[in-house]
């Protein structure tokens, strides 16, 4: 039972993040976003925020879907993940996180490790790849070629690498981009460290 959450960014055209959204089991967008997916012709199982960009008009439409949450200490996003937490539904697909405001974009990105804490299953797929948190090591399914990026947001994890074009030993990720702009060296890569978590964006094929 997978939940799309689509987010206020730019809403996607590439065919993976699209066929996420047409598969998904529920979709729960993030306020002002209801507008985007109406005009894709599907509907919002329900629609999760302070509401100030939801229509009067969609306000009556789907008054029996809408979620209001008037909390300023947190962005919409972030309500929309707890909606789904409580509801029960941790098998999370972000959409619609990036583009339009740089800043939205990176505010977004850097909430996934706080999301995994919580016990949900999430990534973030965009036009070009998937932004996937991680709490420990792992080996990840790969291609030939792909593009991986790996993220810390805390200057003390220490990481390794296997099978990735720029090898990683014990190494620290002291600065933001020390892990970014790597390459798979086939099906598969392993990234080992601690402590976690981590987040990898891999592009799409």
């Amino acid at each position: 039972m997978h939940t799309v959450i689509l987010a206020n960014g730019r809403f996607p055209t590439h065919t993976v993040p699209l066929e996420v959204l047409k598969n998904a089991s529920r979709i729960v967008c993030c306020d002002g976003s209801t507008s985007n997916l109406l005009k894709y012709g599907l509907e919002p199982t329900a629609i999760v925020g302070d509401l100030d960009s939801v229509t009067d008009e969609l306000k009556v439409k789907f008054k029996n879907r809408l979620f209001f949450n008037p909390d300023q200490n947190t962005n919409d996003l972030t309500k929309a993940i707890h909606w789904c937490k409580e509801g029960g539904y941790k098998r999370i697909s972000i959409l619609a996180g990036t583009g339009m405001r740089d800043d939205h974009t990176l505010g977004n990105i850097g909430l996934l490790p706080s999301y995994i804490k919580l016990g949900i299953d999430v990534d973030m797929v965009t036009d070009y790849g998937i932004f996937a948190p991680i709490q420990s090591g792992k080996m990840i399914n790969s291609f030939k070629g792909q593009q991986v990026s790996i993220f810390s947001f805390n200057n003390s994890t220490k990481l390794t690498t296997h099978n990735l074009k720029y090898s990683i030993y014990k190494k620290e990720l002291k600065e933001l981009w020390m892990g970014t702009l790597n390459e798979s060296l086939g099906d598969w890569f392993e990234i080992v460290f601690k402590p976690g978590p981590i987040i990898v964006f891999q592009t799409h094929k």
